[in-house]
C-alpha cells in the first residue's frame, strides 16, 4: 500500500465513524422525544436503517430545533440530579461538602487557582 491508500483508508475510517456517531446521536434524540408516538419513532428507525445518510439529513433537517431543546433539558436534569446530590451528601449546617463544592464550581469557572482551591479544601475538611 502507498501513502495515498493508507490517507484514503484513513479518510473512509473517519467518515464511517462520524456517521455512526451521528447515527447513535439521532436514535438517542428519537427514543427521548415524548412528542413522538410509538409508530413514529419506529418509522423514523427503519429510515435510518434503510437509508443511513438520507434519514440522517433528513431528521437533522426537519427535528433539529427539538433535538437542542431535548438535549438542554437532559443537561439540565443532569445538573439538578448533581446538585441534589450534593445538597443530600453535605451536612444540615452546610458543612465541608457543600464548601467543596462550591470551592469547586469556582475552579471550574477559572475564579480561583488551583492552589486557592487547595486551601479553601483543606479548610473545609479541617472544620
Amino acid at each position: 500500500m502507498d501513502f495515498l491508500d493508507v490517507l484514503w483508508s484513513i479518510i473512509i475510517i473517519y467518515f464511517l465513524i462520524a456517521i455512526l456517531f451521528a447515527l447513535f446521536r439521532v436514535i438517542t434524540d428519537i427514543f427521548r422525544d415524548h412528542g413522538l408516538s410509538g409508530g413514529a419513532k419506529a418509522l423514523w428507525i427503519v429510515f435510518l436503517i434503510l437509508f443511513p445518510l438520507i434519514g440522517l439529513i433528513v431528521y437533522l433537517i426537519t427535528r433539529h430545533a427539538g433535538m437542542t431543546e431535548r438535549n438542554l433539558a437532559a443537561q439540565k436534569q443532569s445538573e439538578e440530579e448533581f446538585a441534589s446530590y450534593v445538597r443530600s451528601v453535605a451536612p444540615a449546617e452546610g458543612g465541608s461538602a457543600t464548601e467543596i463544592a462550591n470551592a469547586k464550581a469556582l475552579l471550574d469557572a477559572g475564579t480561583i487557582t488551583q492552589d486557592e482551591f487547595d486551601a479553601l479544601k483543606a479548610k473545609a475538611l479541617a472544620s
